[in-house]
């Protein structure tokens, strides 16, 4: 299997994603796929009860993509070896009424992951750039001043959205969270086979719902969208990876390697020392217990 490379799905230029490719050759089989994502959960779950003890950073990992394009499935593989107590996981659907009498910020800043743990966005603040630029009616719900037709959203209004969004996570980071973000990057094609066999296999018919098809006639809208708001967001302190998805299996490897590469670079992380007093008398607590 040929080394993954991090660097390699960075996103540190203005990119195209029509010029990125979906999938990309790791010369792995399905065997060799499995076993270094299991090695990366072991390292991963490991780190995290470090991470635990020492109480100062958090991490947001935050997934974005189109319908179909694994982010359960790698959301369940890539922290299947985490204590439970050391990741939560958001998934973010239309506001509801309570949302919607808050800023559209609200409801992210209350799902932010505590010190020592990891939070997981599937579906993030980014759904105010992107679902709602390719729907702009959805806008007048959040009675925002100003705004009381869809013809008063203009460019500024995305362009400050996005100043926002950036705003937020500066702040965030600057307080102790490490936030990584994630494009599953996946090709019409093979989105159209996976809602194929949605509807091929009885026990996935669930999965699917009328409206992935309305979307996906809005694909061009939608990859527009990304675009922009990984071309205005991906900065040194939140950078977004560019993930191929069209091979799920090497998609959660190339997330995994990416998060625990990431977390690496926190230097400063140790496990807390034994308290003096404890260590110096460590023998005699031992003795009692045994007796």
């Amino acid at each position: 299997m040929k080394s993954i490379n991090p660097e390699d799905f960075r996103v540190t230029d203005t990119i195209k994603l029509s010029k990125i490719p979906t999938l990309v050759d790791f010369d792995a089989d399905e065997e060799e796929k499995e076993e270094k994502l299991v090695d990366i959960q072991k390292k991963l779950s490991k780190r995290q009860d470090i991470m635990y003890a020492h109480n100062r950073y958090a991490v947001l990992i935050c997934l974005q993509g189109m319908d179909t394009s694994g982010k359960d499935s790698l959301i369940r593989e890539v922290f299947k070896e985490f204590n439970s107590r050391g990741v939560v996981v958001h998934s973010f659907k239309t506001p509801n009424s309570t949302e919607l009498e808050h800023d559209y910020l609200w409801r992210h800043y209350s799902a932010l992951p505590e010190k020592g743990k990891f939070a997981v966005f599937n579906r993030t603040h980014y759904e105010n750039v992107l679902v709602t630029k390719v729907h702009p009616e959805y806008i007048m719900f959040e009675n925002i001043p100003g705004i009381e037709k869809v013809e008063d959203i203009t460019p500024k209004f995305w362009k400050n959205r996005m100043k926002q969004i950036n705003n937020f996570e500066k702040h965030i980071t600057q307080n102790g969270t490490v936030i990584l973000k994630f494009y599953m990057h996946m090709s019409k094609e093979e989105q159209r086979k996976r809602l194929l066999k949605r509807l091929e296999n009885q026990e996935d018919n669930w999965k699917f719902s009328t409206g992935d098809l309305k979307e996906r006639d809005l694909w061009d809208d939608y990859m527009k969208c990304y675009e922009e708001a990984i071309n205005h967001t991906s900065k040194e302190n939140a950078p977004w990876f560019v993930i191929p998805a069209d091979d799920k299996e090497m998609a959660r490897c190339i997330v995994a390697k990416i998060i625990w590469e990431e977390i690496q670079k926190l230097s400063d992380i140790k496990e807390p020392e034994l308290d003096p007093e404890i260590k110096a008398n460590i023998e005699e607590y031992k003795e009692q217990l045994k007796e």
